[in-house]
C-alpha cells in the first residue's frame, strides 16, 4: 500500500469516528444543555499529587478528603479514566454501583478527548495511584475529533507546530517548553524591575523602520492615507525616552522582520531591549552576565545547562575577547597583517571563499571572516567586543580607536543571544551616519538605515551617556529547553498556508 492510500484510509476511518462523535453530541443536545458551565473546580490534579501522593489508603479514608477536578480524559483504564489538567495528571474512579444507572450508561459513551467534571473523595488504587472517587460527574466538551492514537502525539513535525492544541495535549515536553519559556520571560522581567528599570511600551506601526538593519514588512493605515512600516526594533524610540528622562527603561516586544525562515529565524520574534543612561557598553556585559547566571540557577537549581548534547557553564566568568582576537584565535594561520587592509582582508575572503561587494571596507570585511569562521565555534558563554564602526551604525565609537564601536555582542553554543553597545549620542555624528546607511539603500541594499529627522532632533535635545542591549528571547528560551528550531519554542510559528 503506497503512503498516499494509507493517509486517504486513515482520514476515512478519522471521518467515520468524527460523525459517531457527532452522533453522540446531537444525542445529548437533546436531553440538556451539552456544554454546561456551571461545574466549579476546586483543585488541580498536581497539587492533589503533592498533597496527598504520599498517604495510604487507610490514611485518606480516615481523611476523607473530597475535591472537584476537571480534565481531558486521556486514556481509559477499565473502571478509571486518566484525566489531564494544566499541572499534570490524575485518575477519576467510576463507582458503577453507586452512580445512577442512567450516568453510567452515559459515562460509558464518553471517548478520550472529552473534558469532564469529578467531584468526590480522594482515595487510592491497589497499585498505589491517586484518584478521586466520582460521586458527581458531569460532562463539559464533547470532543469530536479523536486525539493522535501513539501516546506521545503528533509524529509529524510540521503537523506539530500547525496544530500546536494538539501537540499541547499529547506532549508533555512541549508544554514544559512553554512553561519554562514564561519562567524566562518572568524571571528577566523581575530581575530589571529589581533594578530599578521602568518597563514602557512603543509603537509596533512605524513611519520610519529604525534601530536595525533590516527589510520591514510594509502596511497602510486607511485613515491616515499613509504608509506604515511593522516594527523591526523598538530601540529608537526607547532612546526617545532616555532623551525625556526616563534614564533607565526596557520592553519585552514582538519585531518583524521581512526576511527568511530558519530553525534560527521567524518574521515575528520576540525580544528584550533595555537601555541604562549614565552606564558604559561593558556595565551591561556584567549586568548580562549576572542576569543569565542567576536565571540559570532559577529554572534549573545548577549553573550548567545541556544543549544539543554539550554542558555550558553559566558560573565561570564569561569569556571577552574583540572581533580581531576572536578571529586570529580561530585561524592560526593568520596574522593581525592579513586584517590590516581592505586588500590583505580581500585575499583573505577569496581564499575562504566568502563573497562580498567592492564597496566593503576593512570593516565589514573582517565581520564576513567572523562570521564564516569564528562566530558558529563560540561554544561557551562568550562576548565577542570593539564591533567595526562600518557595520555598527547606532554604536558610539571608541575613544581611543575611532575604526571599532563600544559595542559587545553574546554567544552561546555557536548562536548570538545579544547584542549592546555604548549608544551614540553625538546628533551630528549620527546624522552622518543614517547618510551613509542612505547611501547603501540607493545602491539597493534593502535593509540599510532610512534616515530618520525626528530621533536627530530628540539627539539634539541631549542624550545624556547611554548604554543599550537586545537580548533575543526566542534562541534565549532554545538555548534553555534544548530546542534545535525556533519553531519548537514559539506557539504559532510562522507557517505556509494549508
Amino acid at each position: 500500500m503506497s503512503g498516499q492510500d494509507n493517509s486517504q484510509d486513515q482520514q476515512h476511518d478519522e471521518n467515520k469516528l468524527i460523525a459517531l462523535r457527532r452522533e453522540k453530541l446531537a444525542e445529548i443536545r437533546s436531553k440538556r444543555n451539552a456544554f454546561p458551565n456551571d461545574f466549579s473546580r476546586d483543585t488541580l490534579a498536581n497539587d492533589l499529587q503533592n498533597e496527598y501522593g504520599e498517604n495510604t489508603k487507610e490514611e485518606l479514608a480516615k481523611l476523607n478528603q473530597h475535591a472537584n477536578i476537571a480534565g481531558r480524559i486521556m486514556a481509559k483504564r477499565g473502571p478509571f479514566l486518566l484525566l489531564q489538567d494544566m499541572s499534570g495528571r490524575i485518575q477519576a474512579y467510576i463507582d458503577r454501583k453507586g452512580l445512577d444507572k442512567e450516568l453510567v450508561k452515559e459515562i460509558d459513551t464518553w471517548d478520550i478527548g472529552d473534558i469532564i467534571g469529578v467531584s468526590g473523595p480522594i482515595s487510592k488504587s491497589g497499585k498505589g495511584d491517586l484518584y478521586v472517587k466520582m460521586e458527581t460527574t458531569v460532562l463539559l466538551t464533547k470532543s469530536l475529533r479523536p486525539l493522535p492514537e501513539k501516546f506521545h502525539g503528533l509524529t509529524d513535525q510540521e503537523q506539530r507546530y500547525r496544530m500546536r492544541y494538539v501537540d499541547l495535549i499529547m506532549n508533555q515536553e512541549a508544554r514544559e517548553t512553554f512553561k519554562i519559556r514564561s519562567k524566562i520571560v518572568a524571571f528577566i522581567r523581575g530581575y530589571l524591575n529589581d533594578k530599578d528599570f521602568l518597563e514602557v511600551e512603543t509603537p509596533m506601526m512605524q513611519s520610519i523602520p529604525g534601530g536595525a538593519a533590516a527589510k520591514p514588512f510594509v502596511t497602510h493605515h486607511n485613515a491616515l492615507d499613509m504608509q506604515l512600516f511593522l516594527r523591526i526594533a523598538p530601540e529608537l524610540y526607547l532612546k526617545r525616552l532616555v532623551v525625556g528622562g526616563f534614564e533607565k527603561v526596557f520592553e519585552i516586544n514582538r519585531n518583524f522582520r521581512n526576511e527568511g525562515l530558519s530553525t534560527r529565524h521567524n518574521p515575528e520574534f520576540t525580544m528584550l531591549e533595555f537601555y541604562e543612561a549614565y552606564a558604559e557598553y561593558y556595565v551591561l556585559m556584567d549586568r548580562t552576565e549576572d542576569m543569565l547566571r542567576q536565571l540559570t540557577y532559577h529554572l534549573y537549581g545548577k549553573y550548567t545547562i545541556e544543549y544539543q548534547g554539550s554542558t555550558y557553564d553559566f558560573e565561570q566568568p564569561f569569556t571577552r575577547m574583540s572581533v580581531k582576537e576572536s578571529v586570529l584565535k580561530m585561524n592560526s594561520n593568520l596574522s593581525e597583517e592579513n586584517l590590516a587592509t581592505v586588500g590583505s582582508l580581500r585575499k583573505v575572503c577569496d581564499d575562504l571563499s566568502i563573497p562580498y561587494e567592492d564597496s566593503y571596507g576593512t570593516g565589514k570585511l573582517l565581520i564576513e571572516v567572523f562570521e564564516k569562521t569564528v562566530e558558529d565555534r563560540l561554544n561557551q558563554p562568550t562576548f565577542i567586543t570593539e564591533y567595526p564602526t562600518e557595520v555598527s551604525p547606532l554604536a558610539r565609537r571608541n575613544d581611543t580607536n575611532p575604526e571599532v564601536t563600544d559595542r559587545f555582542e553574546f554567544f552561546v553554543g555557536g548562536k548570538e543571544i545579544a547584542n549592546g553597545f555604548s549608544e551614540l549620542n553625538d546628533a551630528e555624528d549620527q546624522a552622518a551616519r543614517f547618510k551613509e546607511q542612505v547611501a547603501q539603500k540607493d545602491s539597493g541594499d534593502e535593509e540599510a538605515m532610512h534616515y530618520d529627522a525626528d530621533y536627530i532632533r530628540a539627539l539634539e535635545y541631549g542624550l545624556p551617556p547611554t548604554a543599550g542591549e537586545g537580548i533575543g528571547i526566542d534562541r534565549l528560551v532554545m538555548l534553555f529547553t534544548d530546542s534545535a528550531s525556533i519553531r519548537d519554542v514559539l506557539l504559532f510559528p510562522q507557517m505556509r498556508t494549508e
